[in-house]
């Protein structure tokens, strides 16, 4: 088994419910993905790490940071960040926050950051793509430079679509049909 197959494993392991949920996008659903029951485990981030850093790789990008919104895209991010000190050269992380602080510094960006910081865009769990929007628009506000946004998991709710239509490359580690098989 390799590691991005032992990871979908996981999260159809850990990270699947069925039931009736309202998603985040507003959407209802009869399956819920709680990607952070498997992204903040300690075999998940191991495997997160690494195959995330590998699909970073794969396409072509050269981020000097990953992060997304707060706080689905930290654990990943983090992972990411420590699977590259194994696997240099580094890349460091962030968080986005939903709003900026009304105290100290201010910032709605935390962590490795700073204006000309070329990112990836990190996604857990993409339904109709807007929390990615959301970070994407916070990093080029702050002057940083999004070359793509990679997503755990793609619902394959149009979401990745939007992505890509608002002129992003979206890199997906695995789909709802793949931990599902359906979509």
């Amino acid at each position: 088994m390799t590691e991005r197959e032992a990871l979908a494993a996981l999260l159809r392991e850990r990270s699947v419910s069925f039931g009736d949920f309202l998603l985040s996008s507003g959407q209802r659903s009869h399956y819920y993905i709680d990607a952070r029951r498997t992204t903040m485990s300690a075999e998940g981030q191991v495997l997160i790490g690494r195959v995330g850093l590998d699909a970073i790789r794969q396409a072509g990008w050269s981020p000097r940071s990953v992060g997304g919104l707060t706080m689905g895209a930290d654990p990943i991010a983090y992972s990411i960040a420590r699977a590259s000190v194994d696997a240099p050269p580094l890349i460091h992380a962030f968080s986005v926050r939903k709003a900026a602080k009304d105290h100290g510094t201010g910032r709605r960006i935390e962590g490795h950051f700073e204006p000309g910081t070329e990112v990836v865009v990190i996604e857990d769990t993409v339904t109709s793509g807007g929390s990615a929007i959301q970070a994407v628009e916070a990093v080029r506000e702050a002057g940083g430079v999004v070359l793509g946004v990679l997503a755990l998991v793609d619902r394959e709710s149009g979401g990745k679509t939007r992505l890509e239509a608002s002129g992003l490359r979206v890199v997906v580690i695995t789909t709802t049909t793949e931990l599902l098989g359906k979509p």
